[in-house]
């Protein structure tokens, strides 16, 4: 059966979901997966409100639409982090508060546990989500990090989400960290360490998300060769690595989108990941959950590139063979 094709809202957050609902059924999507930002899903509306999931249900419903996830990027991201002004255009205002580091990483913290709670409430299984980092500006070893430093913020990252996901586990719910620069699990290495960090709980594994592996030079297949039981959600997106003597990976402090930048996302199908093996890969692991499109390049208008990302994604995903090919030679013998 072929797997859901759903949309990230995250990147529409300034359109109604009402309107940004009748788009994405007209561009062909399955359903939504919806962020907890914008008018699209409201954690603390989720829990104080007796009729707020059953009325988001039945907005996606009348456009035929379904939700598996929701994503939660921007306050976990608050989490681990060490706070600045950048925050506070991300938070929303009863996270941010005065502002004061030690209070935004707590009350980060509570509204993770609140939205376990809210996604339990509308029924879905899985948040989506950033940790934050306190490490991540130690990622070139200049001054000399000492392996205390980079201990000490793994350790810091279990004590934070031990609270957290004892409330998933509560609440029959998994957080699926979206391995990503700037979080504590960015490519392998960190992914396996942030697991080791948290025990390997079940509550806690990946949403596989191929561009920010790709440009780092990870191969997407081989993480999911590594953490075959941690896949717990799907994101669809493409990136592309244009090294061409004068750019470099680190991307220059260049916004997205300008041409001189080392690396940028792209539409899927027109960067330089490899879908095709991505698709035989979740087939190896029997992954059966959403395939939902997180839709982003600055080059390209976001209508035509969604409407064209799921015709994409349902000319690409194929079920896994029930048999071998050649099992008819083996029967007749």
């Amino acid at each position: 059966m072929p797997r859901p094709i759903t949309l990230f809202t995250g990147q529409w957050a300034d359109m109604a979901l009402d309107d940004l609902a009748r788009k994405a059924r007209e561009f062909g999507y399955q359903g939504l997966e919806l962020a907890c930002w914008g008018d699209h899903f409201d954690p603390s509306r989720a829990l104080e409100e007796a009729s707020y999931c059953a009325q988001k249900r039945d907005q996606l419903e009348r456009h035929e639409l379904s939700v598996h996830a929701i994503s939660s990027h921007l306050v976990g991201q608050a989490v681990c982090d060490r706070i600045d002004d950048r925050h506070k255009a991300i938070l929303p205002a009863h996270v941010w508060g005065d502002g004061n580091p030690d209070g935004v990483n707590r009350r980060a913290a509570e509204e993770m546990k609140r939205t376990a709670r809210a996604a339990k409430k509308l029924g879905v299984g899985v948040v989506n989500g950033f940790t934050g980092s306190s490490i991540w500006h130690l990622l070139y070893s200049f001054p000399p990090v000492p392996v205390a430093m980079v201990d000490a913020g793994f350790a810091q990252f279990a004590e934070r989400w031990h609270p957290i996901l004892d409330v998933f586990a509560e609440c029959g719910v998994r957080f699926a960290l979206e391995v990503h620069p700037a979080e504590i699990a960015y490519d392998l290495v960190t992914a396996e360490r942030a697991l080791q960090a948290l025990g390997r709980r079940e509550e806690f594994g990946f949403n596989f998300d191929p561009s920010h592996l790709h440009w780092q030079g990870v191969d997407p297949v081989e993480f999911l060769r590594a953490f075959p039981d941690r896949i717990y959600h799907v994101h669809v997106k493409d990136a592309i690595t244009t090294l061409n003597g004068r750019s470099g990976i680190l991307s220059s402090h260049l916004g997205f989108g300008d041409p001189r930048r080392g690396w940028d996302f792209r539409s899927p199908g027109r960067g330089g990941i490899d879908f095709e093996a991505i698709i035989r890969g979740l087939n190896s692991l029997g992954y059966q959950g959403p395939l939902s499109v997180e839709w982003e390049d600055s080059g390209m208008d976001r209508e035509h590139g969604a409407a064209e990302a799921c015709q994409f994604v349902r000319n690409l995903d194929f079920a896994p063979a029930g048999r071998a090919f050649d099992a008819a030679f083996a029967e007749d013998s």
